[in-house]
């Protein structure tokens, strides 16, 4: 979501122009490509339908990209990555859920840096091969397993851990 400033309300995204919201993209030389359901659904509406939607998206595209990050609110964010881990049978690619607690288009949000972070975990290679190669949820500084993650927080920017499972990388609490 980002900010109207005619309306005052919050608008979604055109992820087409994500780099107007986060120049920093830009820098990367990632050939970054979007794709957006239509309609968007708000996470909180998010169910199996739209986790085939997403590993059919994923597997469509599997051979043209290093990584894939899925941008999704946080209400079922860790549903969602823990559906995928078990759906995408084979991975050898990162899958990095991530979102925000604020607003993209705020000044002061996390959502800029997780974004960034995420798109970096997802392009990571070592020796040819993608480091991190399952799915993830990379949230306030913190990357876990996708199936190992559970949302804590509704107000807080640490939103998520990863109880029985320690952080593959980040903060340890």
């Amino acid at each position: 979501m980002v900010h109207d400033p005619v309306t005052e309300s919050l608008i979604q995204i055109d992820f087409r122009h994500i780099t107007d919201h986060v120049p920093e993209l830009r820098k990367f030389g990632y050939d970054i490509q979007s794709f957006s359901f239509d309609p968007v659904k708000d996470s909180s509406d998010i169910d199996p339908v739209i986790w085939v939607k997403i590993a059919e998206a994923i597997e469509k595209n599997y051979n043209d990209f290093d990584g894939f990050v899925v941008l999704h609110g946080t209400d079922t964010m860790a549903y969602s990555a823990s559906a995928m881990s078990f759906m995408l049978e084979g991975l050898e690619k990162p899958v990095i859920f991530t979102g925000s607690q604020l607003p993209i288009g705020l000044l002061r949000t996390d959502g800029r840096e997780n974004l960034i972070t995420s798109i970096e975990i997802a392009a990571t290679m070592e020796h040819g091969k993608p480091v991190v190669p399952e799915v993830c949820i990379y949230f306030d500084n913190k990357l876990t397993r996708g199936n190992r993650t559970t949302k804590f927080s509704a107000e807080h920017l640490n939103a998520f851990n990863s109880p029985n499972y320690p952080p593959l990388a980040g903060e340890i609490s």
